[in-house]
């Protein structure tokens, strides 16, 4: 009796960690199952990304229709035609091949009395002040190309720096406070950028095209941890059943 009793104060610790080892299992086997479908998800949308960023650009006010209709328009190619407010450019602290400086949004007015900020491009730390770069500052009409990308209105994380408005200088493309630095009515700005291509500026100055698209996809690397970790796991449990057989 005594024998019978101690194998099943043995058995039960067994048990219970088998019971364990069997719900980590199925854990494992749900993330790296998740992380796949994450993968598929990441796929679909860079090659969505792709076809909207190569495609023939399409008037301002399609896009905007389509925004308005809940379709996604980021990084969908666009044209825009208006006359830029130069005197109202605001500085995005960035850099460029290996530069620092500035990406130039300067609000473009529309012939309806709408506003739109164009990301014009990069200028170096010492081209900041328009007057260093006065073939920049084009008069009357024209027309731009570019990526449409989506406007923020809140800081994407906490350790990016506070906006510096009193200095031009922001650290996140906050539109709002583009909008009130920039002395412009809320009401008129549309709720979008538009990144201009790399079509030559007069001058040189702001050099377009500096969109950068980059969105990491290492659910595959995940996927594949979960599921080695579960590997692991069972045959750790199968090695140790084996050695009670004998």
């Amino acid at each position: 009796m005594a024998e019978t009793a101690s194998g099943k104060n043995r058995r039960g610790p067994g048990v219970l960690l088998s019971v364990l080892a069997l719900a980590a299992f199925a854990v494992l086997i749900a993330l790296g199952t998740w992380q796949v479908q994450r993968l598929y998800w990441k796929e679909a949308l860079l090659a969505a990304i792709d076809e909207r960023s190569h495609a023939e650009p399409l008037p301002l006010d399609e896009i905007l229709a389509m925004q308005a209709e809940g379709e996604p328009v980021e990084y969908r190619r666009t044209t825009v035609t208006g006359r830029f407010l130069n005197d109202r450019e605001q500085f995005f602290f960035a850099t460029h091949k290996g530069y620092s400086g500035y990406y130039v949004y300067t609000p473009m007015e529309r012939a309806d009395g709408s506003i739109i900020f164009i990301n014009r491009g990069f200028v170096g730390i010492d081209y900041k002040d328009p007057a260093t770069r006065p073939e920049s500052q084009p008069e009357g009409e024209v027309t731009v190309t570019g990526l449409a990308r989506d406007a923020l209105h809140e800081k994407p994380s906490w350790i990016v720096p506070e906006n510096e408005p009193a200095k031009n200088i922001f650290y996140w493309k906050d539109l709002d406070g583009f909008t009130k630095n920039a002395g412009l009515d809320l009401a008129r700005v549309i709720d979008l950028y538009v990144d201009a291509d790399d079509t030559p500026n007069p001058g040189g100055w702001p050099v377009g095209g500096v969109t950068i698209i980059s969105l990491p996809n290492n659910h595959l690397q995940y996927a594949v941890t979960w599921y080695g970790l579960a590997l692991a796991l069972a045959g750790v449990f199968a090695a140790r059943f084996l050695r009670r057989q004998k």
